[in-house]
Formats: C-alpha cells, sequence, structure tokens
C-alpha cells in the first residue's frame, strides 16, 4: 500500500488522538507514581512519545510513552541512586545506545519474533487489562493505575485483587462504568451523533454524572481518590518548575551507564515486541521499519531523560486502543501528545473531574477486543505447533510479565521446531538473471519460523514485472508464519510491483491455494529453463539479480 499522507484521515485520526490521550493520562500518572518517580515525569515522557516520537517513527498506528515494563527497572534505579537527577543520566545514556542500536540496524530482530507468540502478547495484554481495570470500574483504587505486574504494589495479585474488590463496591463508580460501556458500544448505532467520538461522549456523561451526584450530596458521588489527578500548577513559571535536568556530574558512576544499558535494551525489546504487534493489529497491514523505529526511540529517549521525563518505549494497550478507535496515520500519535502538552499545561484542574470508572469502561471495551474467544479458536484451529506456543505465552505474561513470557514462549516455539528436521527453507541454482524470466522458490521439506526473516527479505527484493513460482510440492511442514509472509506477498507486495506469483504443490491444510491456471507464456519460460531456484543466502541473491 502506498504511503498515506498525514492528513488524509484527518477526521478519523484527531478522534482517535482524542481518545488516546484520555487513556494516556491516568496511565502516565500511574506508572510515574508505581516507579516511584514524581508524577509530572510520567506526562513529560507521554508528550515526548507522542509528539518526538510519533513525528520520527515509521510506524503509523504505535503509541509511544511511560511503560508498564519499566517501573521496576526505574524504582529499583532511583531508589539505588536518592536522587532523580542521576537517574535522568541514565535515561539519556539509554537514548543514546537505543539510537546506536537502530543505527546498526539491530531492528532486524523482530524479524524472528514468531506470530504465535505475538497474538500470545496481545491476548494476555488484553486479559490483564481486564484484571487491572475491573476493581478501577468498580470503584476501588488501592493498586495505581499503570501497574501491569501480576504481584501488585499493595500485596494482591491480579486475581486476588478481584476479591478484595468485592468488600468495596461502590455503586457510585460502578453507575457510572456501565453507562460508559453502554455508551462506547451503542453511541455509533444512533444516526447523525456516530461523528462524536463515543468514548469522549463517555467521559463527559461521566463527569457530568458525578457532578450531578456531588451537587444533589448523594452517596453516589465519587471521592477524589478515584478521579484523575494531574499536577496543578499555580502559574506558568510553577509549570515550567516541573521539568528538570539530569545531572552530568554522575557521568563517571558506572551504575549510571549500567543502569543506562538495560533500559536501552528492556525498553528496545518490548519496543520491537509492540510494534510487530501494532503491525499484526494494523487493518491496511502495513510493515513498519523497526531500525527506524530502534533511532526514533533513541531520540524520544534523549530528549524525556533532558526534560525530566521517564524512559519511553511503544506501548500495545495505546497503541491497540488508537487502532481500535480509527487511527490509520501517526497523526493520531502527534495529536494524542499535542492534548496531553497543552491539557497539562492550562486546564489540569479540568481533567482531574474525570472519574476513573469512566476511563476504566474504555479500557475494558479494549481489552475485550484483544483477547476474543475467538482468537482462541483461531489459533487452536491452525495446528499444535501455532496454540501451544500461543497458549504458554498467554499464561506466562499474565502470570508473570511481558519479558519473561516471551521469552517462555519462544523457548517453546524453537523446542517445538527443533524436533523436527530444521534444514534450509529453500535451494538455490546459480544462473544469470534476464528481464521476464521467471524465478523459481523451491521450498524445503521443512520451513520454520526460523526461516521467516531471508524468505520475507528475498521476497522484498523481486524485480517488478518478474514472475515468481513459490513451488511447495516438497514440503511437509510449513510454519504459519511462512505462510502469512507468503500470503502477504502474493495479496499486497507483488501487486504493487507488478510481479506475477505462481503457487504449485500447497497443500490443502496450509489454505494457501495453489494457482490453477497457468499461462502458456509462463509455461514455456517454465519449460525452457529461463528459471532460476532461489537459495536461502540473500545476499547471493543480491547480487544474482543485480539489485545490491
Amino acid at each position: 500500500m502506498s504511503r498515506q499522507s498525514l492528513f488524509s484521515n484527518l477526521k478519523g485520526d484527531l478522534s482517535a488522538g482524542l481518545v488516546v490521550f484520555l487513556i494516556a493520562v491516568p496511565l502516565c500518572l500511574g506508572i510515574a507514581l508505581a516507579s516511584g518517580a514524581p508524577l509530572f515525569a510520567g506526562m513529560i515522557a507521554g508528550i515526548v512519545g507522542g509528539i518526538v516520537v510519533g513525528s520520527l517513527s515509521g510506524s503509523q498506528l504505535s503509541v509511544s510513552g511511560p511503560a508498564a515494563g519499566l517501573t521496576a527497572v526505574v524504582l529499583t534505579a532511583i531508589t539505588k541512586f536518592g536522587v532523580f537527577d542521576i537517574f535522568l543520566l541514565a535515561v539519556v545514556i539509554g537514548g543514546i545506545m537505543q539510537l546506536a542500536l537502530g543505527l546498526v540496524k539491530a531492528g532486524i530482530v523482530a524479524n524472528y519474533f514468531p506470530s504465535n507468540v505475538i497474538k500470545g502478547m496481545l491476548t494476555a495484554i488484553g486479559i490483564i487489562i481486564i484484571l487491572k481495570q475491573l476493581p478501577h470500574a468498580f470503584g476501588y483504587d488501592a493498586d495505581s493505575e499503570g501497574d501491569f505486574a501480576f504481584i501488585q504494589i499493595d500485596g494482591d495479585n491480579s486475581f486476588t485483587a478481584l476479591l478484595s474488590t468485592l468488600n468495596h463496591i461502590h455503586l457510585g463508580a460502578t453507575l457510572i462504568t456501565l453507562v460508559s460501556i453502554g455508551i462506547i458500544l451503542y453511541w455509533n448505532k444512533i444516526p447523525k451523533l456516530g461523528a462524536i467520538p463515543a468514548p469522549l461522549v463517555a467521559v463527559l456523561v461521566g463527569v457530568g454524572m458525578n457532578a450531578l451526584f456531588i451537587a444533589t450530596g448523594s452517596v453516589l458521588a465519587v471521592a477524589p481518590s478515584h478521579l484523575v489527578s494531574l499536577p496543578v500548577a499555580k502559574d506558568f513559571s510553577s509549570f515550567i518548575g516541573q521539568f528538570s535536568l539530569p545531572d552530568f556530574s554522575a557521568i563517571t558512576n558506572k551504575d549510571v551507564w549500567i543502569v543506562g544499558a538495560t533500559i536501552a535494551i528492556v525498553a528496545s525489546i518490548e519496543t520491537l515486541l509492540n510494534l510487530e504487534a501494532t503491525d499484526k493489529l494494523d487493518p491496511l497491514k502495513r510493515y513498519s521499519s523497526p531500525n527506524r523505529e530502534l533511532k526514533a526511540q533513541g531520540i524520544g529517549n534523549i530528549i524525556s531523560g533532558m526534560l525530566g521525563g521517564l524512559p519511553v518505549t511503544s506501548v500495545i494497550v495505546r497503541s491497540s486502543a488508537n487502532i481500535n478507535s480509527g487511527a490509520r496515520t501517526r497523526l493520531s500519535t502527534i495529536a494524542h501528545g499535542s492534548l496531553l502538552l497543552v491539557c497539562t499545561a492550562l486546564i489540569p484542574s479540568l481533567l482531574n473531574k474525570i472519574p476513573l470508572a469512566t476511563l476504566a469502561a474504555v479500557l475494558l471495551v479494549t481489552g475485550y477486543k484483544l483477547c476474543k474467544i475467538s482468537i482462541f479458536k483461531e489459533m487452536f484451529k491452525n495446528g499444535k505447533y501455532q496454540w501451544v506456543p500461543f497458549l504458554v505465552t498467554v499464561i506466562a505474561i499474565v502470570f508473570t510479565d511481558l519479558l519473561i513470557g516471551i521469552a517462555l514462549g519462544m523457548a517453546v516455539s524453537v523446542i517445538a521446531i527443533l524436533r523436527g528436521n530444521i534444514r534450509s527453507s529453500y535451494f538455490f541454482r546459480k544462473e544469470k538473471y534476464r528481464t521476464g524470466d521467471s524465478i523459481i522458490l523451491e521450498l524445503a521439506q521443512e520451513v520454520s519460523f526460523l526461516n521467516k526473516a531471508s524468505i520475507l527479505l528475498t521476497l522484498d527484493h523481486m524485480p517488478e514485472n518478474s514472475t515468481v513460482v513459490i513451488d511447495a510440492s516438497k514440503t511437509t511442514y510449513i510454519d504459519f508464519d511462512v505462510l502469512e509472509t507468503i500470503r502477504e506477498f502474493k495479496d499486497v507486495k507483488a501487486v504493487q510491483k507488478n510481479i506475477t506469483v505462481i503457487l504449485t504443490g500447497f497443500r490443502d491444510e496450509y489454505r494457501l491455494p495453489n494457482t490453477e491456471n497457468i499461462s502458456p507464456e509462463h509455461q514455456q519460460k517454465i519449460a525452457s529453463g529461463h528459471v532460476h531456484t532461489i537459495t536461502g543466502n540473500h545476499e547471493q541473491l543480491l547480487k544474482e539479480l543485480q539489485l545490491n
């Protein structure tokens, strides 16, 4: 698909940016609170993630900001240094390291994340969102927004917190949640009113309901502790005073460099995972450069650290909410960051009237869309090589954290693959390529997700106006990721480059139909020997096609 203009979906992107902004406010504050950092540091990270990273990123839909996955690292570092300014220096150093990783093209590791693990991550995040937001939906706020760890700061875990909630149900918050969910689900079905974002209507109604409860002295009124709590500056100089600079005198402290490296590694892995997941959710199925994303994140962390903010990563909760709200370009991400800046500076007291219950309703709907029963049915239908790593990933993330869950899911995927006979994914016969000839990619007996990267790069470098024959007649197993890569090449990328794709030898269980009718012209080319069977050596391929 051709690159979209930043303003090609102006109405939808601004609407989505508004929704993400509303969700981002309590999450930024909650993550800062859980990290032991000043609350305003979370807002700075959200602003930088939206405006800076959003402008530089190649992803159209990914949203960046402070991440729950880094709270433990940040809390430990701040406690160890004892001074927040020294921690900010570690954030800057981490950003420089991320920028370097992007420049040396380390983002290529993203090609090795199997889709079953990525889908498991998305599903687990959906489950976690629901588990963590249900207490807030009922008015119980013992755990802060933005805490996605299984073991919570208050001593409960994701499940025991639900039991604790039963003893602390607030009828006013519950009523606001139910009304908000109803608005989010049915508002767009009302003729002529669908142009107004349903989550915005839900927030306004939630604010109005609580204002009415307060005005009438009702017991349904929710306490200030259940409302958004942005820091309110008395004047402009007080607002500017909330920003802070790193302490560069600690540049020789080896612990600062260790924390910086930790931030760079954890933030980069989390970003690449979320970037891959966001591309999976993209309705337009666009591909985002992981190397460009690492560079954008690195610059974002440098600026966030210089201003007094927390480290930023791509975050799937806000990214999925962005997609569900109708975003199509990165204008929505930039808009959400701009709203964070303007509203934090000018109208924090108005934002502090928003009940957490109405924001919980928005997140509950987002979480449900990520973990619907149909996703589990689809994965089980794809066979054990798909559903076993998927299920392990889901369970591990829910009961531990994102990185541990992903690591376990990846390990199970690798073990499953190693049980079979891992061989080269395709073969090569050296011949000089001539314009108009056909190129045959002959798949091997076993094609695993480990072969995905080389096959993806090979297909991406096929010359325009050529004929590509993908022969699976010798295969006994093709990984689901590889099948998706082939399907995307045939349906999207080949069309853009006017490449004729012929599929042959694919089994019924692959769900990738063979080409039924091969034209006499193509049959003659193949019969005449003007074909080239391609190897797994990508560099050699580039030389043969004279494209490098």
